[in-house]
């Protein structure tokens, strides 16, 4: 991709920051890949500093787009290469999402970093005009969108790819377009400043030592790295697995550690244990235990999850774990026939 915003073929600075953002995510891919074979505890990497380094992940990745964005097409757009990218981008992301539907069915990619990518790139060819002050403001707000504009009426599931929704969808890989593109609008933002500034030319400047080829490679191969990296990680833990099984809890032990983990972010303690001990109890007490931990819950059982959480959070807040279970009359124990 040439960059004509900086008058040469590359920046090298920019093809390594490219690629140490990709190695980042293999590293916390590889944390997800461990925690889903059962060597790290369920909830690890959806939780604390594993929950900070991906969004950290996402958020340098996806500024990045806004930049080489802007270096590729802020003088005129060449639509023949954007329209070639654009179709790879969004042939890697439908190809994503079904495989997701085939392996993990209630949390396949709908709408992730590849989703993202393609909508983002349209989207910021109507910013690669304005002043950087301009797109910044643009950046703030759309940051901002999700605690202002999240209602009811973007609960249906298809508008979840705008994320105003009042909950979070179930999925692997959930990267809406608000607060996202946020990320993506101060990518162009800067580029504009430093070329502007002349930054742009200096870095253009730089040249890296032979350290740098492996990165630099992979920045500059960025869309095949993200698509082979995930595959062969998986097999490598999955040869681990047949040498060096994990030990394995029981199921409501999983799924109480990794409620827990989840709740503790949001929550206060004796909140989480008594709402993923209602929960846990409930699940059990139905039969739905086993589908929800092996991720195949069928779409009944997916609505009576939010049943549960809601009758759970109102135990929880009261200060008891002891719900009253589906049956007739509202009787405990009590069966649905």
């Amino acid at each position: 991709m040439r960059h004509a915003a900086s008058g040469k073929s590359r920046i090298e600075a920019i093809d390594i920051a490219r690629g140490a953002a990709l190695l980042a995510m293999a590293v916390y891919h590889f944390g997800w890949d461990l925690e889903f074979f059962g060597y790290m505890e369920p909830g690890t990497t959806v939780t604390g500093a594993w929950r900070i380094f991906a969004r950290s992940i996402a958020t340098s990745f996806l500024f990045l787009v806004g930049v080489s964005l802007f270096l590729a097409h802020a003088q005129s757009i060449r639509w023949p290469g954007f329209g070639k990218r654009l179709a790879m981008i969004v042939a890697a992301a439908a190809a994503i999402s079904l495989a997701t539907w085939i392996v993990f069915p209630s949390g396949f990619i709908f709408f992730g970093i590849l989703h993202h990518i393609a909508v983002a790139s349209l989207l910021g060819l109507a910013f690669l005009s304005l002043p950087a002050w301009a797109v910044l403001l643009m950046a703030a707000g759309v940051v901002a969108a999700p605690h202002f504009l999240s209602a009811p009426a973007f609960d249906h599931p298809a508008l979840w790819w705008l994320g105003l929704s009042t909950f979070r969808p179930p999925s692997n890989d959930y990267v809406p377009l608000f607060p996202w593109f946020g990320a993506v609008l101060a990518g162009i933002a800067a580029a504009r400043a430093g070329r502007d500034s002349g930054v742009l030319a200096r870095l253009s400047l730089l040249q890296s030592g032979g350290w740098s080829r492996p990165v630099t490679f992979a920045g500059r191969h960025s869309l095949a790295f993200y698509l082979l990296h995930q595959p062969i990680l998986i097999g490598c833990v999955w040869l681990l697995a047949q040498m060096w099984p994990p030990a394995v809890l029981p199921a409501d032990a999983r799924f109480t550690q990794a409620c827990v983990r989840q709740c503790e972010a949001a929550r206060e303690e004796a909140f989480c244990a008594a709402y993923c001990g209602c929960f846990v109890d409930v699940l059990d007490g139905e039969g739905r235990l086993e589908a929800v931990m092996s991720a195949r819950p069928d779409r009944e059982t997916e609505s009576r999850l939010s049943e549960i959480a809601s009758e759970c959070t109102m135990r929880a807040d009261a200060g008891t774990a002891a719900p009253q279970r589906e049956g007739t009359n509202g009787q405990a124990g009590g069966t649905a026939e």
